[in-house]
């Protein structure tokens, strides 16, 4: 029963009410201590008085005295964080499909790692998140438009194909542009949050430099613009080697690239050599992406320790004292 505020503090006020009852009670008890002193026959006082029970007397009224503490709190209307599926958000899985990602240092290679992966990441996303894919290479495409069907998203993951050059930055100015749309589309005075999952094994190819006004770094910047974080999973090892033309040529994974592109962006940075590494980053950004915090209600808790304190409070009383607290 964590707590962090609550909605109605003014009920405190009737803690107050709790000291005084607390108050009342002790000094009733001591002039009926006074009172039976002044007894002076004892031996009749032996007969008259009901037998002491020492403390166990006391639990009815300090239970209910807890009791209406537990109340008053929940009346105060406490909150607490609380873990929400999001509804209307709006994530691209842009996937990279150079030549590359051909690798076989992640078994069975890298795409179909990648491809794995990827359809239980789609899987394991709460209903209400809009999802889109786009593939990359010399280009960017818009496989899938951002959607809550789960269907169309897998099945574009399952056709993906290879091609020649990584044009990373086209990959996330297409991933803005398919936000930009989906935004423009749904009804509300503002457009709903919005993430782009960006896969790669690679360095950019096209164009030349990562500055470049379609570059990978300049498209991280106008995402960190538009208040849109990239998160960024460098695939691969720094091992892998493909075969193009006949000839067998190494393709590192590059951290680096993608973790800029990641801190710029105002993302999250990963990295996965293996199917499961990749899957355990999903899960990650699954509980990321797909719920949000938010202060809920915590009244419940309290209502029900107190309407259970009140009722042992009844309960004690009828049996030690023979009367309600």
């Amino acid at each position: 029963m964590s707590l962090t505020g609550f909605t109605s503090p003014l009920w405190f006020l009737l803690l107050l009410a709790v000291v005084v009852l607390l108050a009342g009670y002790l000094v009733v008890q001591r002039m009926r201590r006074r009172n039976t002193m002044r007894f002076t026959n004892l031996a009749l006082l032996e007969k008259v008085a009901p037998r002491r029970q020492g403390l166990a007397r006391h639990v009815p009224t300090a239970l209910f005295l807890v009791a209406l503490t537990c109340l008053t709190i929940a009346l105060a209307g406490p909150t607490s964080e609380q873990k929400v599926p999001r509804n209307r958000a709006t994530v691209i899985l842009a996937v990279d499909v150079s030549l590359s990602m051909e690798s076989t240092d992640v078994e069975p290679s890298r795409l179909k790692a990648a491809q794995t992966a990827a359809k239980q990441f789609v899987d394991g996303l709460t209903p209400g998140v809009n999802l889109g894919v786009v593939a990359f290479a010399g280009t960017a495409t818009v496989l899938v438009s951002p959607t809550v069907d789960r269907s169309a998203p897998k099945a574009a993951i399952d056709n993906l194909k290879l091609a020649e050059r990584t044009a990373t930055g086209e990959a996330i100015f297409t991933s803005l542009q398919a936000i930009d749309t989906m935004a423009a589309v749904v009804p509300g005075a503002e457009p709903p949050p919005a993430r782009i999952v960006l896969l790669s094994d690679g360095a950019q190819t096209v164009p030349e430099f990562t500055d470049d006004p379609r570059g990978s770094f300049t498209a991280a910047g106008e995402a960190a613009k538009k208040k849109i974080p990239v998160s960024t999973i460098s695939f691969g090892t720094r091992y892998g080697t493909v075969d193009i033309e006949g000839r067998r040529q190494p393709v590192p994974v590059d951290d680096a690239s993608m973790r800029q592109i990641a801190r710029l962006a105002g993302g999250d940075f990963y990295t996965a050599s293996s199917l499961a590494d990749l899957n355990a980053v999903y899960d990650t950004l699954e509980k990321q992406i797909g719920y949000e915090t938010l202060l809920g209600d915590a009244s419940r808790p309290w209502l029900i320790l107190g309407t259970v304190l009140a009722l042992l409070s009844a309960g004690t009383g009828l049996v030690l004292t023979q009367r309600l607290p």
